[in-house]
């Protein structure tokens, strides 16, 4: 029996009054087969959203479904059962434990995630919960609410995080591109070619050295190419640091296409061209798709991460990654690579949270680069 399980949660105040809501469709039919709902007390949206895949989960085990497609608009909870993001904070170790130990029991399940707009009846069944729950009503308790309510009581030192108001801090990633080389002049394509950095370019990095040197930062993460890597010398010269360097913060490699501008690959590839700018599955010649690139740049942040959990680091790479890590952070669709603007040797900022949110702060600031002669990219 195939199903679409959708699911939402929600928390107004995070942490503060939440609920969640979760309904069961026919995959062939639409028809509505189980809903769940329920207010589950101060917690925080993470949590709620956890509550409402657990909950749908369970109503698709009882229904005997063996073909599940999830359908969420929490890009964590859908990251996190995907296995692509790592489940560091200890709140949500007991709920990805649960919803795991239910998918085992469906055989097939595919997680996705959905725009908000497109999960309404699981965000209006959360938001009734939550309603209800303010007013004081009185309803059955749901299995998923009651799960939660024990993994609480069994364990409420390791899940405090809930309702703290003082969580772990984020990762801050400062985000620096290279300086300009011959290929970014003309504006070629630069990928795996190993060029250095231009007088201009030198400046240009020396400029983002001399800003970032208050910033804090304990850790400078560099691409191993060479016009990264000589960015980041600068930089760690002014904080006193030595440079890590990690592959995965590369460039895309554009194959035949290295070193030709846009209008020569025009010219020589426009079949090939026209496929590329359609897809972000598509590679250039004996190159590289930007999906391909977002892989490993996702896997080189999480190591980041790993290595630097609640520190400020600067991250020193090129213009695809660091959109990559931009519309990572945004959640936004592969589609924005191409909405993104970043002029050499400019700042962006992100903050990857321990429960795995992020927050843009910044992107594209270039306010260093702005006394410099010819230093425009």
């Amino acid at each position: 029996m195939r199903v679409v399980v959708e699911a939402d949660g929600g928390s107004r105040g995070n942490p503060g009054p939440a609920g969640y809501g979760a309904v069961v469709k026919d995959a062939a039919t639409g028809a509505v087969l189980a809903e769940r709902a329920a207010g589950i007390g101060r917690a925080t949206n993470n949590v709620a959203e956890y509550g409402g895949l657990i909950a749908g989960l369970q109503a698709a085990v009882e229904l005997g479904a063996d073909d599940v497609d999830v359908r969420m608009d929490s890009k964590l909870v859908v990251e996190q059962m995907s296995g692509r993001w790592q489940v560091k904070h200890p709140a949500m170790k007991p709920l990805q434990r649960e919803a795991a130990d239910l998918v085992a029991r469906l055989g097939r399940v595919r997680f996705s995630w959905i725009p908000r707009a497109q999960n309404s009846h699981a965000d209006r069944l959360a938001n009734e919960a939550m309603d209800a729950a303010g007013r004081g009503q009185t309803r059955q308790q749901d299995p998923a609410e009651q799960f939660l309510q024990q993994a609480e009581a069994s364990a409420p030192a390791r899940l405090e995080g809930w309702s703290d108001p003082a969580p772990a801090p984020p990762t801050t990633a400062l985000l620096l591109r290279h300086g300009q080389t011959v290929l970014s002049v003309d504006k070629r394509f630069s990928g795996l070619g190993d060029q250095p950095l231009t007088d201009v370019g030198q400046r240009q990095a020396a400029a983002a050295a001399v800003r970032l040197a208050s910033s804090g930062a304990t850790a400078v993460v560099c691409s191993p190419l060479r016009r990264a890597r000589e960015t980041a010398a600068l930089v760690a010269e002014a904080l006193g640091l030595q440079v890590e360097v990690e592959d995965g913060l590369r460039e895309t490699d554009f194959g035949d296409w290295e070193g030709y501008t846009f209008a020569e690959v025009r010219t020589k590839w426009p079949a090939e061209l026209d496929a590329w700018l359609a897809s972000t599955s598509v590679a250039p010649p004996y190159g590289e798709s930007f999906d391909a690139t977002t892989v490993r740049v996702q896997q080189a942040r999480d190591r980041v991460v790993a290595r630097h959990a609640g520190e400020t680091l600067v991250l020193v790479s090129h213009v695809t990654p660091i959109k990559t890590l931009l519309r990572l952070a945004l959640g936004a669709p592969p589609s924005a690579l191409y909405a993104l603007h970043l002029d050499l040797a400019c700042l962006s900022e992100v903050r990857w949270y321990a429960d795995g949110p992020a927050v843009v702060r910044s992107v594209n600031d270039t306010a260093h680069l702005q006394g410099l002669v010819d230093g425009a990219s």
